[in-house]
């Protein structure tokens, strides 16, 4: 057990290394995480057996639920609404498509049976959003046309499709789907998925803003539930859970809820966890002894997913909109395979027998789509002159604001506090200052020019807070038995030309101190002092 727990350490603190270096690199992160699976798998240097595919399965499809979910958290309605029929038609018809191209190329160049081709078509169908996501935040790619935000809905939402075709398949191959069961198949998938994941997504809403929890943190553990109940829910009752979850996480991303900025950075890291564990474990499973047997097919499905089959589905698709001949291009190359065909893959080799190696048939492809289409976006965009100076890719995720932090003050208003009786037109407030919120007893006012501050008044004052000041030193004093600064005020305190007190903390008060405050024994002391 310790020694399984070393290495599990050692691995996420290698992961997370390789994410910061990827970066810098400008390699997409996942192909770090599949080397590095490699690396210690049965056939790499540290050779630790593992071929457990209903462990990897069951990881897996845990993992693609909080990254189907953030893919949904992260979208941003407002930014995504002008393309979202485009986007909705791409990651359904535009993956069936693809799909379907994929197969018969399988079928009769190499020769694949017919259900097995539309297997692999149906498992490489979607395009793998954190591969993008990650491509798009670190490049600041902002595209012309709104193309992030397609980018962003299709590839956050196609996974859904992919996995029913994917089910159907390997139904049909089973012998379990044929007439009215594959009909209900169908429906079930769709009608569940859908219905389950707005039901449970307005309830959650609801109860989040209804119900304040007692304990710190509670919520996101709320939200952590809600996203397993909007999978297995649907799951249960033969549904898409992949569907309902995505949707939960559309509806909770757009909504105003308390402490967001708390759970957009907890699902960050958590996704982050996860699409590094996925990845991981592919190449945990892959025997590099085993690719010169599929390396020929899997590069031969790879040049025709990337060139043909998927430019010609986004063609299809975006040609009546009167979409630029370069947006369709870049969508095209933008369309990498990544988690969700793992995960696919795997539940394939789990549940039927193929006479060709599916799962790394898959890994083959993935490793180039991501080495090859990943590495050239940025200059595939910039080549067909995509690249928008003047936009910011950063607006087309919800936690935007993330990016340029900001902070807020909470300022009381007593009867003599010099703004107590102006309007906020006449109050010179700190330069890059905003008045954001005025509390008013019970009422909660968005105050404007004309709003008249008066006594009683909270006003909370919004401003930009930069990621790291250079020449602030905190330090904490208590003050304790008979302290010669208990009784003093802030004036008559001895030695101070180095320090500043910036904060008193008086049982559960916060104090900004003045001058004239007088300190009392228990007070703590937060100050800022010279190094």
């Amino acid at each position: 057990m310790p020694v399984k727990l070393l290495l599990t350490a050692i691995v996420i603190i290698i992961c997370i290394l390789l994410n910061k270096l990827s970066s810098k690199l400008g390699i997409p992160m996942l192909l770090g995480f599949i080397l590095l699976g490699m690396f210690f798998g049965s056939d790499g240097i540290v050779k630790i057996p593992f071929d457990n595919y209903a462990f990897a399965e069951q990881i897996c499809s845990v993992a693609l639920i909080f990254i189907m979910f953030y893919g949904g958290f992260g979208t941003s309605w407002k930014e995504a609404k002008p393309v979202a029929l485009k986007a909705a038609l791409l990651s359904t018809l535009g993956v069936m498509m693809t799909s379907g191209l994929t197969g018969i190329f399988c079928r009769f160049v190499l020769g694949i049976d017919w259900l097995e081709s539309l297997l692999v078509g149906a498992v490489i169908g979607s395009t793998d959003a954190a591969s993008v996501f990650s491509i798009l935040r670190a490049k600041r790619l902002n595209l012309k046309y709104n193309t992030a935000s397609l980018l962003e809905v299709e590839s956050g939402s196609n996974d859904p499709c992919s996995y029913m075709l994917t089910a159907v398949i390997i139904a049909v191959m089973n012998g379990s789907a044929k007439g009215a069961s594959l009909a209900y198949m169908l429906f079930s998938q769709i009608i569940y998925g859908i219905g389950l994941g707005v039901v449970i997504a307005l309830a959650c809403v609801w109860a989040m803003k209804k119900i304040r929890f007692t304990t710190e943190g509670f919520d996101t553990v709320f939200v952590v539930a809600a996203a397993l109940l909007a999978y297995s829910a649907p799951a249960a009752l033969g549904g898409n859970g992949y569907l309902s979850v995505y949707i939960l996480g559309i509806i909770l991303g757009n909504a105003r809820l308390n402490n967001k900025v708390t759970l957009v950075h907890f699902f960050d890291g958590v996704t982050g966890l996860m699409q590094m564990l996925v990845f991981f474990l592919l190449g945990l499973l892959s025997f590099p002894s085993r690719l010169p047997q599929v390396v020929f097919p899997a590069l031969a499905i790879a040049l025709f997913l990337t060139f043909i089959a998927r430019p010609a589905a986004v063609f299809a698709i975006l040609f009546p909109f009167k979409s630029k001949v370069s947006q369709e291009l870049v969508v095209s190359w933008a369309g990498l395979r990544g988690a969700a065909s793992i995960v696919f893959a795997i539940m394939a080799v789990m549940q039927v027998s193929t006479k060709n190696d599916i799962f790394h048939i898959v890994f083959c492809i993935v490793l180039f789509s991501i080495l090859l289409q990943g590495s050239l976006l940025p200059l595939v965009s910039k080549k067909l002159d995509m690249l928008d100076d003047e936009g910011d890719v950063l607006k087309t995720f919800t936690d935007y604001t993330d990016e340029v932090p900001v902070q807020f003050i909470q300022s009381s208003i007593t009867s003599e506090h010099p703004w107590c009786g102006s309007k906020l037109a006449d109050i010179l407030m700190p330069p890059d200052t905003i008045a954001a919120l005025l509390k008013r007893g019970t009422e909660k006012i968005v105050p404007n020019g004309s709003t008249v501050l008066l006594a009683g008044d909270k006003l909370i004052l919004c401003a930009k807070s930069p990621a790291h000041v250079e020449g602030v030193f905190l330090s904490e004093r208590e003050l304790k038995g008979k302290d010669e600064w208990i009784g003093k005020t802030l004036l008559e305190l001895p030695g101070m030309d180095d320090k500043l007190i910036i904060m008193i903390q008086r049982n559960d008060r916060i104090i900004i101190p003045k001058g004239n405050t007088v300190l009392m024994k228990n007070d703590v002391l937060v100050m800022n002092h010279s190094e």
